[in-house]
């Protein structure tokens, strides 16, 4: 099991959402939270807010698609703080636009944060995991990771790279460090503000999902090193699903409403949409 109590925990994207409410969590179990985002005025918000239930945070601003960015904030980290036990990968974006609305810069800024940024931190803070023998990586993905959704060609082709970095990660390091462990949480849409507008046909199925059910949950498989977190139970059915022919696949998904749920897809606010799933 992953002890966090005493552990260091980097989370990046933790200044809205998903992170801002796991390294509030995670301090409250006795971890000590390093915090990256773009925002400095949320990071110094959330700072002020874990130490008012007793942490010690290490924040830094920090464009984690940016490998030159990402290897001088670790440096600070390791020197500040030491190892890093827990390294939650959580920042993501999302467009939400048809392809043909995509510019280029919309489609690698997709790719530098949601899946460049998983291979920056990981490398910077692997190799002192490993001399330790000791670790616990988490990439946070997302249902999109598992299944192509329209409006999402961006979104979910990186999601789908990051569940593929994820299972690659994991049986290399059980081959050369088998004392670390990884984690990662396919969410479908959360209550975070970043996919404001979506829709869901079915909520008993596909319901959209509460940030704070999301968090203890992430905490529960972090701890009970859950190699894969799938939400809500539906998405543990995908593979099966997967033995239909294309065409009756893509007729469930319609169905299901899937492919029409980003049609209200407003998000947040230019510049906002740092906060994951």
């Amino acid at each position: 099991m992953t002890r966090l109590g005493g552990s260091t925990v980097l989370v990046t994207g933790a200044a809205s959402g998903i992170g801002r409410l796991l390294s509030l969590e995670m301090a409250r179990r006795g971890a000590r939270p390093v915090l990256w985002d773009l925002s400095a005025d949320g990071l110094e918000a959330l700072a002020d807010e874990l130490r008012e239930i007793g942490a010690d945070p290490l924040t830094g601003v920090v464009d984690v698609g940016d490998s030159a960015a990402v290897a001088v904030a670790a440096d600070r980290v390791l020197a500040e703080v030491g190892a890093v036990d827990v390294l939650v990968n959580n920042a993501g974006v999302v467009s939400g636009m048809p392809l043909t609305e995509l510019s280029s810069a919309d489609i690698e800024r997709t790719f530098r944060v949601n899946v460049l940024a998983n291979y920056w931190t990981t490398k910077a803070f692997l190799p002192s995991m490993i001399a330790r023998d000791r670790g616990h990586i988490v990439t946070v993905a997302s249902a999109a990771g598992l299944i192509g959704v329209a409006r999402q060609t961006d979104y979910s082709a990186s999601k789908h790279a990051a569940v593929g970095f994820d299972e690659s990660l994991r049986v290399e390091l059980a081959q050369s460090a088998p004392g670390l462990r990884t984690t990662v949480v396919c969410p479908y849409y959360i209550d975070t503000g970043m996919f404001d507008g979506v829709s869901t046909r079915f909520s008993w199925l596909l319901p959209i999902l509460a940030e704070d059910d999301v968090v203890a949950k992430m905490v529960r498989a972090i701890e009970h090193d859950r190699a894969r977190l799938l939400l809500p139970p539906l998405l543990y059915a995908l593979p099966l699903m997967r033995l239909l022919p294309a065409r009756l696949f893509d007729a469930a998904m319609d169905v299901l409403g899937v492919n029409v749920s980003m049609q209200g897809f407003v998000g947040r606010p230019e510049g906002a949409q740092k906060s994951p799933q």
